[in-house]
């Protein structure tokens, strides 16, 4: 079976002059990586809440993280091929990729796809307790791109062998 590949972004904050801070995809084979994004000077937007939940500061972005045009070039080598990635929280995921894509000044080679419409009702019934019961014995870091892609990824398998009552 081929896994979706899922896409999670991480950001400044939520809402207006919000922008995205870092990318993480969890690919069909099931390998996952991340990529942090250098804020551009107009990106000013910050949300200390949101620094709090990711862990990530502005300072190490401007350090670390990789310029927009670059991330940009890498997801559409990463995701051209497969065409479509599913991302959870679709409509701040898209906003936020396609105000990268935007300031890259590229266009996305891929689709981005609401992971729900992948799910049965009973995966839909039981995602939230799935991936919970999995955040738990894994030990997983939440709100980190890449973590958060491969626990959707994970949620996304064990809820599907649970509605086909395996």
């Amino acid at each position: 079976m081929t896994l979706p590949t899922l896409l999670d972004i991480e950001a400044s904050g939520f809402g207006r002059g919000s922008y995205p801070i870092e990318v993480g995809l969890a690919r069909a084979d099931g390998s996952t990586c991340a990529f942090l994004i250098q804020p551009l000077t107009e990106w000013t937007h910050w949300d200390p809440k949101a620094e709090l939940l990711h862990g990530i500061s502005r300072g190490r972005l401007q350090r670390e993280g990789y310029p927009v045009r670059q991330v940009a070039r890498w997801l559409n080598d990463e995701l051209t091929e497969p065409g479509i990635a599913y991302s959870d929280s679709w409509g701040y995921d898209n906003t936020w990729l396609s105000l990268l894509f935007h300031h890259a000044g590229m266009l996305p080679g891929f689709r981005l796809e609401a992971l729900r419409i992948l799910l049965s009702e009973r995966q839909q019934a039981l995602w939230s307790h799935t991936k919970e019961l999995i955040i738990r014995e894994q030990g997983i870091h939440r709100h980190r791109a890449g973590d958060d892609a491969h626990l959707l990824q994970l949620t996304y398998l064990r809820t599907l062998a649970l509605a086909a009552g395996a």
